[in-house]
């Protein structure tokens, strides 16, 4: 098996060693097996948010598949644990809304889930709070690691624990909310690498299980994002119905390339390859007139990664050269896609060049996003 078979890029090299896990025991076992025999080490899930390097990977992937069962719900009403209503199976088109008298809901997922499913499964039990995360590609587990977010939500507003394995101490522990250092794309889990005797793009903590809570409800939280209200023709700070928010989110992301689809090259991609910039003020000083601003505490600026590559003078579908298997997305410029038959060095090469012409215009680094294996990048 190769990396370009698991991940949406469609790039990357021979795996040594695979290894599935459908439960947290899979997980443990196989983690600790790989850290004793002092082997590399990667813990993937849907592979949207990996670059892997074209040489072969002597080490061990344990590959996450979602077991799609039910998720382990805690809410005050009545329910089975199971969160199945009268026994129907867990389909979203066939499952139930929640009683309002609920007022609220405790939901845990095991890492491996498919984070789309978690939330057409919140969205059919009446849920709120993920409605706008709808489309993102990966797993339930690797969304505490970058704290994910879009269209004015991320999920470090619900999350409320998540149970992780310490490769170090070789414990189970548990992350409440306020343990998880959550900030823009980032975490404790992020920022926490493994200090064992051999390098490992997987840091200490290996997600295990997530938990979320959630007010009841058939509105959306409030609508934040300008751009999604416009699209659901309200204003920023209305609450629409969630299946609205749902379908208003996956039209705009299709339009990006953002929905995986085989048969177009734009969604070979890692989604948004590029965080976006959180400057100083001085910095953001200096930005031009019109440069996307937004308050990031203490004294920070963000600013749009998106905007900074389209104003360096970088087109939709830009290419290094003519004919080159890796370019900037025809949809959206914070892509970087495989057209087909990319490598890896195409891709680092695209994202040298979009980095050396954002800091040449502006003197910001644009800092990649996606887990990076074996790439200097």
């Amino acid at each position: 098996m190769r990396f370009s078979d698991l991940t949406t890029l469609r790039i990357g090299g021979q795996i040594r060693t695979l290894v599935e896990a459908r439960t947290e025991a899979e997980v443990i076992e196989a983690v600790r097996a790989a850290d004793d025999a002092g082997e590399p080490l990667l813990v993937l899930g849907g592979g949207s948010n990996l670059v892997a390097s074209d040489e072969p990977f002597e080490g061990t992937v344990v590959l996450l598949r979602d077991p799609e069962d039910s998720p382990l719900l805690d809410a005050t009403c009545e329910i089975s644990p199971s969160g199945e209503p009268d026994g129907i199976a867990v389909d979203p088109a066939q499952l139930t809304p929640l009683d309002a008298t609920c007022g609220g809901a405790i939901v845990e997922y095991f890492a491996g889930v498919n984070w789309d499913r978690a939330v057409r499964y919140a969205i059919a039990r009446e849920m709120v709070g993920i409605e706008a995360l709808s489309g993102i590609p990966g797993t339930v587990g690797a969304t505490p690691i970058q704290n994910v977010g879009a269209y004015g939500q991320e999920v470090a507003r619900t999350i409320t624990r998540v149970r992780t394995w310490d490769r170090e101490k070789r414990a189970v522990r548990t992350f409440f909310a306020a343990d998880c250092d959550f900030s823009y794309r980032d975490s404790v889990f992020k920022r926490t690498p493994y200090s064992g005797p051999v390098p490992s793009a997987t840091g200490r903590y290996v997600v295990l299980a997530v938990t979320f809570q959630h007010t009841i409800g058939s509105l959306s939280a409030p609508v934040r994002y300008a751009q999604l209200a416009t699209a659901l023709a309200v204003d920023v700070g209305a609450r629409v119905p969630m299946a609205q928010v749902r379908e208003a989110v996956l039209r705009i992301r299709g339009a990006k390339g953002m929905v995986l689809d085989a048969a177009d090259h734009d969604t070979w991609s890692a989604g948004s390859f590029f965080t976006n910039p959180i400057l100083d003020q001085a910095t953001a000083d200096r930005l031009p007139e019109g440069a996307p601003r937004y308050a990031a505490g203490e004294g920070r600026v963000k600013t749009s990664a998106a905007w900074l590559i389209s104003q360096a003078g970088i087109e939709l579908g830009h290419r290094i050269d003519p004919g080159a298997p890796a370019s900037v997305s025809t949809k959206h410029s914070l892509a970087l896609t495989n057209r087909g038959g990319a490598g890896s060095d195409d891709l680092v090469a695209l994202a040298h060049d979009v980095q050396a012409r954002v800091r040449g215009a502006f003197g910001i680094e644009l800092v990649p996003e996606p887990v990076r294996l074996g790439l200097d990048l």
